[in-house]
């Protein structure tokens, strides 16, 4: 392609400075051929999952094993040499190095021999997962402390006499100087970073689960992540926001499923002014409505969950009262019905719900005014700030819900799928849902695109300001609010479920979205409106568990939209049957993972024992996807634009040359 002077004079201030990089004609030439080569290479491999949960051994193991794909490439080394227990014993190896180490060598005689195997191995696994990409991008992937070493050996060549000698020896002092043990950490580590390219999250990290805290410093290791914000995660950022009202959610949900652990010491939250002020108030008062879930296959001692249920009433009746004030300072909300503290009649102890009472289990709220019944008293205003002012400084949450923010999002577009967790709003004629946004009226992408503005300004606009106000009721809204596009129903029963005994009012409503999307005219309409008009298009969700024991299926729409939601919480796992769907989009096509339950890292390590997956291949391609044809080739298409720019601005003169050696490969 040839430039015309007006076209590169025009562009002469992008071009110096891309001189600066490439500064002479052999630099950028070099780099053109570079890149042209990368455009066809193998596209590199996606890993999506979804609704986590906290259930951070099972998101570990799978992250490690990357949905059953490096088990695949152990087999495809060595089914034809090794017997299923070694193979299993090595996969184990690379999920957890360390622990297994250990392990096999108490139990291993000739350890110089074993060293020498599983080097040799580990080293070939490692090859085979490398071999899609460049050099030099294997090459940033290795670890600084042997990056020349593994770099020398994944480049062997047996066939080469005069090197085989000089590979051997590699190993053998390797193994002589008493450091095979990290050798073989930083191989199964290499390993790992190469066999996913890219990781998806979409959604609902937080809550239920014990421990999503450790979920988040994984992912915070990670060498590529997004994270598609769900609900869950929404409410624990404006939590972190200072919001009163997500700070109550995620406390009365920790409550709910007896799971302090993720707040007291994943996060140094101080709890003791809750515990202190719930027994006082509520502490010879009926608390049976209650009661935390618990797990059967646990001891609880009877006054700590009798404690526990006083702090979860204490602050449910809190968060009924911040949640009404935030109700009618926002009518855009439009979410008048769940104002019920002041439907409540304590002499007939009932509640109105729409046009009919019903009897409450429990209205002995100490702190509640009927005249004024929204308002906080000042002990629980005092104990809001203190809880407030724990969750504002807890170091390890703030830096995870930045993290949040800036890997995260509402929805992203990436290789022709659109990924989000809950759903687009859509009307019951399943035209695309309005809503009400500061006088516009709003739809679809673009409302999507208001909502994460909004959501950014209610952790970044300035204190006390009326933007940060407005951002943290608007968090909330995410969370729970009527046909959000991360809940997606038109209410939540919070009140429903906890105070009055008649499930027909528990039920929340799903939006129409969820009944659309199973034909794909609908899907395809909802991918157009994102720009993804493409034959291999896809949506990807999350948030609704799929019922695999009922017989539902994952994909819907002809193909068009896929549900990777399927239970990594064990509270879901008797109704879905199993423990999540993963996927898998490689250059070969995408494969839909299915998930036992996890029986913990302890029993993987021991027995060698994977999460017994079922791989089903959804969509193959007729030809491998190349980068080129892939998002990335995009940019990689605009720079050699750029550089044969330059190149015709060296050889016309208009820029000139500087001596300097060309830069590294990427």
């Amino acid at each position: 392609m040839q430039y015309s002077q007006p076209e590169i004079m025009e562009n002469l201030r992008y071009l110096k400075a891309l001189s600066v990089q490439y500064p002479n004609v052999q630099a950028a030439c070099t780099e053109i051929i570079n890149l042209q080569a990368i455009l066809n290479l193998p596209k590199g491999t996606e890993h999506f999952m979804s609704d986590l949960h906290g259930e951070y051994e099972a998101f570990n193991h799978i992250l490690s094993n990357a949905s059953g794909v490096i088990r695949e490439k152990v087999d495809i080394l060595f089914s034809k040499t090794l017997p299923a227990q070694e193979r299993a014993v090595l996969a184990t190896l690379i999920y957890y190095p360390e622990e297994k180490l250990k392990e096999l060598k108490e139990s291993t005689g000739d350890l110089e021999e074993w060293y020498r195997i599983t080097l040799n191995r580990l080293i070939e696994v490692c090859r085979l997962v490398g071999s899609k990409y460049t050099r030099s991008k294997v090459r940033k992937a290795l670890p600084c402390d042997f990056e020349y070493i593994i770099d020398e050996l994944l480049h062997t060549n047996y066939d080469e006499l005069n090197k085989e000698t000089y590979y051997e020896n590699i190993i053998s002092t390797i193994i002589d100087i008493e450091r095979a043990d990290e050798f073989i950490l930083a191989l199964s580590n290499t390993i790992k970073r190469l066999v996913v390219d890219r990781l998806h999250i979409v959604g609902d990290i937080f809550d239920r689960g014990p421990r999503a805290d450790i979920v988040m410093d994984s992912l915070m290791e990670h060498h590529c992540v997004d994270i598609q914000w769900g609900n869950h995660d929404i409410l624990w950022m404006g939590a972190a926001a200072g919001s009163r009202t997500c700070i109550a959610n995620v406390l009365n949900n920790s409550i709910t499923y007896h799971n302090l652990e993720v707040v007291e010491i994943g996060y140094g939250i101080n709890l003791r002014p809750l515990a202190l002020f719930a027994a006082e108030t509520y502490g010879t008062k009926d608390v049976s409505c209650f009661l935390p879930k618990l797990l059967e296959s646990r001891y609880y001692n009877p006054k700590d969950v009798r404690l526990v249920a006083c702090m979860h009433k204490a602050i449910a009746v809190i968060l009924f009262k911040l949640e009404g004030q935030i109700i009618l300072r926002n009518p855009s909300f439009q979410m008048e019905d769940r104002l019920l503290l002041d439907k409540i009649d304590y002499q007939r102890r009932t509640v109105r719900i729409g046009d009919r009472d019903y009897p409450l289990k429990d209205c002995d709220f100490a702190t509640v005014d009927p005249q004024n019944p929204y308002q906080l008293t000042d002990e629980e205003t005092l104990l809001m700030e203190q809880l407030k002012f724990s969750f504002l400084h807890s170091e390890k949450l703030q830096r995870h819900v930045q993290f949040l923010y800036s890997k995260g999002g509402m929805y992203k577009c990436c290789n022709h799928n659109l990924l989000f967790h809950g759903c687009i709003p859509l009307d019951r004629d399943g035209s695309f849902q309005q809503f009400d946004c500061e006088g516009k009226r709003l739809s679809g992408r673009a409302f999507l695109d208001y909502t994460e503005q909004l959501a950014r300004q209610g952790y970044n606009a300035p204190p006390h300001s009326r933007e940060r106000l407005r951002g943290k009721d608007f968090l909330w809204f995410l969370w729970c609010g009527r046909n959000s596009p991360l809940f997606g129903r038109d209410k939540i029963t919070t009140f429903e479920r906890l105070l009055v005994d008649d499930p027909s009012l528990w039920a929340e409503e799903k939006n129409p979205y969820y009944h659309f999307t199973a034909e794909e005219e609908t899907c395809v309409r909802i991918l157009r409106e994102f720009g993804l008009d493409h034959p291999h298009a896809h949506i990807i969700n999350g948030h609704v568990p799929v019922r695999s024991k009922d017989g539902e299926t994952p994909v819907k729409a002809n193909g068009r939209l896929i549900v990777i939601d399927g239970g990594f919480c064990r509270a879901y796992q008797p109704v879905t049957g199993i423990a999540g769907y993963t996927l898998v989009y490689n250059s070969h096509g995408i494969r839909i993972i299915s998930h036992a339950p996890f029986d913990g890292a302890r029993d993987a390590i021991r027995n060698n024992r994977d999460i017994l997956s079922t791989s089903v291949i959804f969509e193959t391609m007729e030809n491998r996807i190349k980068v080129g044809e892939a998002d990335e080739g995009q940019g990689i298409q605009e720079n050699i634009q750029g550089l044969r720019m330059l190149l015709e601005a060296y050889r016309c003169g208009i820029i000139k040359e500087t001596a300097k050696k060309s830069p590294g490969r990427r």
